[in-house]
């Protein structure tokens, strides 16, 4: 009966990513043929449109937002909007822990976070995964500039979030892993193991 169980369970943590990133993938395409295709369709005459003006309308969206942002003004006006999110109260915890989360992801300074280390916890041997995320102490706060600290980012499993540590150097190893696959390890509380990196 073990066998069989822990035979199903392998089966759905194979499964669910590869379902729940093809819904999203649907999702996403389904509400964005529906909200713009049916902007569009107000727009062209009935035979004029046909199914997936919409997606393509919103990848264009998408493009065009990616373009604008790297004009100044419209940075700061998007700061500014993005400033109101930050002064609601159940929607700012959820934003910011979002945009904080892609920020780490998908940075246009990787290399900042780019190290994998494990970090050694108590006498026991006990080991977690995190990544550094500052290893210049001249960089850190005025009070937390130790001679030989760095700040590691230790991620939680199934959840986004995490702690972020500062520790002596001597308190981490490297590791030999992308970011991408460490996250991926990590969030899945290594259910998959390590043969599905690459």
């Amino acid at each position: 009966m073990k066998s069989i169980s822990r035979t199903f369970l392998t089966g759905l943590v194979t499964i669910l990513p590869v379902i729940l990133t093809l819904y999203l993938l649907y999702w996403l395409v389904i509400s964005m043929e529906a909200v713009l295709g049916g902007a569009i369709r107000l727009v062209l005459p009935g035979a004029s449109y046909w199914p997936g003006m919409g997606v393509i309308a919103g990848l264009g969206v998408v493009f065009l937002v990616g373009l604008l942002m790297h004009a100044y003004f419209v940075r700061r006006l998007f700061a500014k909007g993005e400033a109101v999110f930050y002064h609601l109260p159940l929607i700012n915890s959820v934003y910011r822990a979002m945009r904080d989360f892609f920020d780490f992801i998908f940075s246009t300074r990787k290399k900042e976070f780019e190290q994998v280390v494990a970090v050694t916890i108590g006498n026991q041997g006990m080991q977690v995964i995190g990544f550094v995320t500052q290893a210049v102490s001249q960089r850190l706060p005025e009070g937390l500039q130790g001679k030989d600290s760095i700040l590691v980012y230790l991620p939680l499993s199934y959840m986004i979030g995490g702690y972020m540590v500062l520790l002596p150097r001597s308190a981490v190893r490297p590791l030999d892993m992308s970011m991408e696959e460490a996250m991926r390890f990590t969030l899945t509380a290594g259910v998959t193991g390590t043969n599905t990196f690459g």
